[in-house]
């Protein structure tokens, strides 16, 4: 009770009715939670959250996947120019161009990875309200060398998976979604990136399974307008792997 209100017991009482914000309002996980499983999540919430944060979403990702495409069709060209076109149509390719061919993908690696790590951190990001531009696909080159280590190791091991059963190169493609942002978040390496995300995931594997499969299916209906539809859905594909990352690991980057 107030001074006024003691002085005046008539006085209408008063009340500090200001509610404290908290500084997190999204569930801040961790890695050592996230692995150990300590997480959970409906599909339809994250799917419900992924489409309303497309909004602030949108134009950032658009921007950066239009210069993203200008720069791999300037380099591609440029590489083409460099090592060849490699065999004609029905001529069989010799080791050497086999090879230069491997060179090629290689180089149009490096340069795809960071970029993709930060269209992704776009999307873990926008997923707990920070500042996003296209300037961030930009932000991630510092971790080039890991983030081609862990895409050679991860591609490599789902290839065999497919190879051998298709069952495990299913599973490890699912388990394996993660690693990107845990590199560019989290600043692991590339082999702690792939265990961790395999080995959270793992924990809800089926249910993660799930959610990709629905919003694979709105891809696809969303194509159906002549692709129109695809201006919403991939920046909403992106947010709802941000989503997932930020519910299972948190987001450290500021």
């Amino acid at each position: 009770m107030t001074t006024a209100t003691q002085a005046n017991p008539y006085a209408t009482p008063t009340a500090d009715l200001e509610v404290p914000v908290s500084p997190n309002k999204y569930k801040n996980g961790s890695l050592e939670s996230g692995i150990a499983g300590d997480y959970d999540f409906t599909i339809k919430g994250i799917l419900s959250e992924a489409w309303e944060k497309t909004n602030g979403l949108k134009g950032s990702f658009w921007g950066a996947a239009g210069l993203l495409f200008i720069g791999l069709l300037i380099v591609s060209v440029v590489l083409g120019v460099i090592f060849g076109s490699g065999a004609q149509p029905g001529e069989m390719p010799t080791g050497g161009q086999i090879g230069t061919q491997i060179v090629v993908q290689l180089l149009i690696m490096g340069l795809l990875y960071p970029f993709m790590a930060g269209i992704m951190m776009m999307g873990v990001k926008r997923s707990v309200d920070q500042p996003i531009s296209s300037k961030m696909m930009f932000s991630y080159f510092s971790v080039t060398g890991t983030l081609i280590v862990a895409g050679l190791l991860s591609t490599i091991f789902i290839w065999i998976g497919f190879v051998l059963l298709i069952i495990p190169g299913l599973y490890l493609a699912i388990a394996y979604g993660l690693i990107i942002p845990l590199i560019a978040d989290k600043k692991l390496s590339a082999w702690q990136a792939m265990e961790a995300s395999r080995k959270a995931i793992t924990k809800r594997w089926f249910k993660i399974f799930a959610l990709y499969f629905v919003m694979v299916i709105i891809l696809m209906v969303s194509m159906i307008p002549l692709g129109l539809g695809l201006i919403w859905t991939y920046p909403m594909m992106i947010s709802l792997m941000g989503i997932l990352y930020r519910e299972i690991f948190g987001v450290t980057s500021k």
